[in-house]
């Protein structure tokens, strides 16, 4: 471990046993428990909430979300010679929940849908910390994306002579890039005559895979810095759309998921619309050509044009499985 890393955890009031680098931050044995040691990259004014929802979490009963731990202090972020922050937060032993075995997602699933409820509740009491976590609004990301999208388009459509890939990439892209729109279109529509009103809750903002831990038997939630307000089903959208395109749209794992969602926290009208339209939106196209056009384009990885087929191939089942969503 780094002497910068070390000189940091000594304003804690712990003693490391054993230390080791892991993903982008350092790992410490404790007496007191494993800990993890990393940059802090969010907003410095949104810590304290973070801090008090993490605390609030862990008071309704739920022992397996992690906790930011003050220094000597008692404040919540440390700083280095470069005023760069760093956080210490509880960890658990265990890996990575495996996102091929069906019944550990339904289980995390239904630790989300948990984690909404506690924090819905909780949120209604914390008005005056609305400011440091603003409402998210999906069609304006959505409208940013699309942006993004027409500037590609465009780019395509001037460039002389074309890739393989930028020849296949322009041949389908009306079809996304319309369906894009389309989404956009009728999701501001929604909005407009309140049928996806609800409540908010706070999401945890990055509720993938590598962010649950398997830790004997019990599942340990990680890396809430993301946290945003918006309606639980963008959590949800964004845990299940890996699964779906895993399993070409499978409506049985589709229904399984959604189904352990609704056991915990029922789900309204408004939740399915909003589930209907962020997984119907083109992301994994989106991200396609994003990397291309960020990239240095002289040369396209083969995998882009794997990637992209595999979208082609797979869009008949994933329309299938959203005309279902509604029904």
């Amino acid at each position: 471990m780094n002497d910068k890393a070390v000189s940091l955890l000594e304003q804690y009031d712990m003693e490391p046993i054993r230390t080791w680098k892991g993903r982008g931050a350092f790992l410490c044995e404790t007496s007191r428990g494993l800990r993890i040691f990393k940059e802090y990259t969010g907003p410095v004014r949104k810590i304290g909430f973070l801090h008090a929802h993490l605390e609030h979490l862990k008071s309704q009963g739920d022992s397996m979300v992690e906790q930011i731990i003050p220094n000597k202090e008692g404040e919540l972020l440390t700083y280095d010679t470069y005023k760069t922050p760093y956080v210490l937060k509880e960890y658990f032993p265990g890996s990575e929940i495996n996102y091929k075995d069906l019944s550990a997602c339904e289980k995390a699933v239904q630790r989300l849908a948990g984690i909404h409820l506690c924090s819905d509740i909780w949120f209604e009491e914390q008005k005056e910390m609305e400011g440091i976590l603003p409402v998210y609004q999906v069609s304006k990301e959505l409208e940013r994306h699309n942006r993004e999208l027409k500037k590609v388009k465009r780019y395509l459509k001037e460039k002389g002579t074309k890739s393989p890939f930028e020849l296949y990439l322009s041949q389908h892209y009306d079809y996304f890039y319309d369906s894009a729109l389309q989404v956009v279109e009728e999701l501001q529509y929604y909005d407009t005559v309140k049928a996806c009103s609800g409540d908010y809750v706070i999401c945890h903002g990055d509720f993938q895979y590598h962010n649950i831990l398997d830790s004997n038997g019990s599942l340990g939630i990680i890396n809430f810095e993301k946290c945003v307000q918006d309606y639980g089903i963008r959590d949800l959208c964004l845990f299940m759309r890996k699964l779906l395109e895993k399993s070409n749209w499978s409506l049985q794992v589709g229904d399984r998921l959604f189904s352990a969602y609704d056991a915990v926290k029922p789900l309204t009208l408004g939740d399915r619309v909003q589930l209907r339209y962020r997984l119907a939106y083109p992301e994994k196209f989106r991200k396609i050509v994003n990397y291309y056009y960020n990239s240095g384009k002289a040369w396209i990885p083969g995998k882009n044009m794997e990637k992209l087929a595999l979208l082609q191939e797979q869009e008949q089942q994933k329309q299938e499985f959203l005309a279902k969503i509604l029904e």
